[in-house]
Formats: structure tokens, sequence, C-alpha cells
């Protein structure tokens, strides 16, 4: 990625509806619905600008597929961040790596009265036929689906205050509920699992299931769910949370690399929220969850994107992603199977595939938490330099690997959505909101999943700056 092209990326959006977007080829009759994605609508806010890929102003946008053709539409959130944003001219609000300019005094205040972004641009989900936009920060802003506009914030825990939650939780239409993890800063710090009750659309905090104290909190961006386990995977990357209370520093920052401790995994039951083992492996980082399962020899497997420590963080300074050199360390799949019995020596993660991938996706209505999975959909970077610049679909069984890339085009997360009554896992679509860095504008691509050939394009006349997270919902009405 060149200078200028990193311009394109890590800009700005602009505000726009398109009722028809033009369509190259052909797209499949049966793929109805809307693909919702979150991610930052602009880095620069008057004279400032933010200094992480992490950071900036959340912007929603909706994809909506029907009968062949294509509508699109995005909005910022109507965020109290954004409101200051617009009207102020200026960042006032704390980010992930980002601190706006403050007197050692408002700093020294920020620990009786914390605030924290609500700018909730990292993903979306549906919980308790609430839509809402995800951010690692306890507040949780819900938005209409249809027209994008902001509706209110909510959150997973009861406190603003010292809390931070995963952007991942974990949904299980069978059993109605929806599970994720808050980290409680303080004197003594805590991670708790929280469960919401899907059926129940007007209570959206939930109850403490499973908890454990911890002296120094990890970062932690995801954690795993099989059917009988939750599974908490803590990253030698620890803060003292004193540190993020007195918030002299911006969030990440606060954080230190202690190999030594190794990667600790608890095991929680989902039901009883009993404590039911922690164990110890070699040391690495990862973002993301991928699937976990439990085995029939009593172990539980959990598949993750994992890297060998978390340099990766700082090759996503916005600075460093504008070089002409710039450099992202590759994670790749690995698995770490835990023995629930018997010896708890130190485990080692083994490396499923040898590619590059990151925001992995794969077919989690169907095949969450078993043991068929296959296939799992991602990006990455073809050779040793540059940004995510192709979409790979990973054979978990075999290692084999499938790639689609162009000149010049940057795919953001490949999001999977099946044939409605398939047999085969990878029968159906992937879609991908693709930076065509050249051009200066963006594209939703369409590819065949088992081929991975690409079966159409709806090409935008304007660039979407590249993104995080989103989600395709098959039964949203036409926009």
């Amino acid at each position: 990625m060149t200078a200028n092209h990193a311009i394109h990326g890590f800009g700005e959006s602009p505000e726009v509806a398109i009722d028809e977007v033009p369509v190259q080829g052909e797209l499949p009759q049966w793929l109805t619905g809307s693909l919702l994605r979150n991610g930052p609508g602009s880095f620069q806010v008057g004279s400032q600008r933010y200094r992480h890929w992490f950071d900036g102003l959340a912007m929603l946008h909706r994809f909506t597929i029907n009968e062949g053709r294509v509508s699109y539409a995005n909005r910022f959130l109507e965020t109290e961040s954004y409101r200051a944003a617009r009207d102020e001219g200026r960042i006032a609000y704390p980010e992930f790596a980002t601190d706006p300019c403050r007197s050692m005094f408002a700093r020294a205040m920020a620990v009786f009265d914390p605030q924290v972004t609500d700018s909730a641009k990292v993903n979306i989900a549906r919980v308790a036929e609430h839509y809402l936009a995800l951010a690692e920060t306890p507040i949780q802003v819900e938005f209409d689906p249809e027209t994008l506009r902001t509706v209110g914030v909510t959150g997973w825990d009861t406190s603003n205050f010292g809390r931070m939650t995963t952007v991942h939780p974990h949904l299980d239409e069978a059993r109605h509920e929806a599970i994720n993890l808050v980290t409680r800063y303080g004197a003594v710090s805590n991670y708790v699992f929280r469960r919401v009750d899907t059926r129940d659309p007007g209570l959206l905090q939930g109850e403490s299931i499973a908890s454990r104290t911890v002296r120094e909190p990890s970062y932690i961006h995801s954690f795993g769910m099989s059917e009988r386990y939750l599974l908490l995977v803590e990253f030698p990357l620890v803060v003292n949370p004193i540190s993020l209370l007195l918030w002299l520093r911006p969030y990440i920052e606060n954080f230190r690399w202690k190999p030594s401790r190794g990667t600790r995994v608890h095991v929680f039951d989902r039901e009883s929220g009993e404590h039911v083992r922690s164990v110890t492996a070699d040391p690495f980082f990862a973002f993301h969850h991928v699937n976990a399962y439990d085995d029939e020899d009593g172990s539980v497997v959990v598949d993750l994107v994992a890297y060998d420590d978390a340099s990766v963080i700082e090759s996503f300074y916005l600075h460093r992603l504008s070089e002409p050199d710039v450099r992202i360390p590759p994670g790749t799949l690995r698995r770490l199977r835990i023995p629930l019995t018997g010896p708890g020596g130190r485990l080692r993660a083994e490396e499923l595939s040898p590619t590059g991938v990151e925001l992995p996706n794969i077919d989690y209505a169907r095949l969450n938490t078993s043991a068929r999975l296959r296939f799992v959909y991602g990006v990455g970077v073809r050779g040793d330099r540059g940004f995510y610049d192709q979409l790979v679909k990973i054979d978990v069984a075999t290692g084999a690997t499938t790639t689609w890339h162009e000149p010049d085009c940057f795919p953001g997360e490949g999001v999977f959505v099946g044939r409605p009554g398939r047999e085969a896992e990878d029968d159906g679509v992937v879609l991908s909101v693709v930076l065509d860095a050249a051009r200066g504008t963006s594209y939703l691509l369409v590819l065949d999943a088992a081929s991975f050939t690409e079966v159409a394009r709806a090409q935008l006349p304007h660039p979407v700056l590249l993104g995080y997270h989103g989600q395709f919902y098959g039964d949203l009405p036409s926009a």
C-alpha cells in the first residue's frame, strides 16, 4: 500500500444513500437480505487526526440485495463523540490509541469521571431483536437496521466505570442466549461472563454466570465457546489497572507484553458457571477466536488466529500504515487442545495452516462449536509487505488455501452467506467490501464460496474506509 493509497483507505467516507448500485455479473436469485458493516467513517476531526486504525468516528454501512439489485446507504452513529466532532470540531473522548489533549488536572479528574468513547465502531450483533453497534467500551449503541439511525445506548454491564467488553459476543439461537465477556478493572479486577436471554427484548444487560479474579488483566478482544464450556484465553499483554484508572496515556498504551507469564486458558462450565480448569500455553497473542468444540477424548479444542507476540497492534498506527514499506505481521490459524483431566503440563499451539489470515469468518449459524467445521474465510497479505490485499479460504482439515486478489485492491472481512437448504458447507457466497485504491472507490464483491471465484460486484462511486466486522441478515426487509 503506497502512501497515496493509504489516503484513500484511512481518510473519510461521505454520508450517502444510493437506491441502485450498478452491478457487474449476476447475483444469485436466492441471495436476499442486507449486509450491515461497521467501522471508522472518519479519522480526521478539524485539525486533529486519530492515531490508530482502531480509532475514529463510527459509521454504519448497509448493502441491501434483492432480486439481483443492490442498494447502499451509510450513516455516522449519532454519539456524543460524533456530536463533539461535528459541532465543536475536536476529538473529545479517549479512544483505543488516541487521547484528546487534556491538562494534567483534567487527566486526574478522569479517575472520578471517566469519559470513555461511545464511538461503537467495531462490530454488529442482533441481540433480543435489538441491532447493536459494538465497541470494546461498555457502551453499545442500538440502531435502526433499515435507516441506520441511532436509537439509544445500552451495555453488557451496569456501569461504564472501569469496564471493557469483547466485541464478539457468542449467540446461541437454540438456547436463546447471547454471552459476552466483561473485564472490570479495579484494585481487584475481575473477568465476568454475562448472559442475555434473547427471548426477552426488554432485558439486554442480563446476568453474570461466571467470573475470575485477576491482578493484571489481559487485553481480550474475543473469547471461545463450545457446547459445554466458556473459554477465557489470557494473552500475556497485560495492564496494571491503576494505569487505566489514572488514564495518563491512551488505553492500549498502558498494556505491557510479559511473555514469561505464558498464555493462560481458563475453562468454565456454561450452565453452572463453575471454573473447571486453568492451563498455561506458550506465549502468543490473538484478536480473534475462530471456533471451539468438545472433543470425544474429553478435551476442549480452541482455534484462533494467533501471533507470536502483540507487535501487530503497533503496526496499525496510521502513520505506519501510510508508509510505502508497511509490514503487518501475519497471524496464522492455530489450535489449542485443552485436557480437562490428567496432567496439566504446558501446552503448545498447533499451526493448522502457514497462510497468513485475519478477520476470520465461518458458517457460524450452523457450525459454531462443531468439530465438523472445515472452512475459514479471511483477509491476508500476499507478500511480506503491504496491507491486507487478498481474501483467503483455508480448509482446516487439509490446510489447503484458496485466494482471491486483484492489483491495488484491499478487501475487507469476507462474510460467508450460505445458500438456503445447502448440504455442502461452502455452498454459498462470500461478501467483501473492497477498496480499489487506484480508482479511489470501493465495491461490494460477491465470490462463490466453493470455487472462490467472482460472481458479481456492485460498484460504488466513492471509497469506503477500511473497516472491521459486519453481519448479513437475510430476513431484513428491503430498504
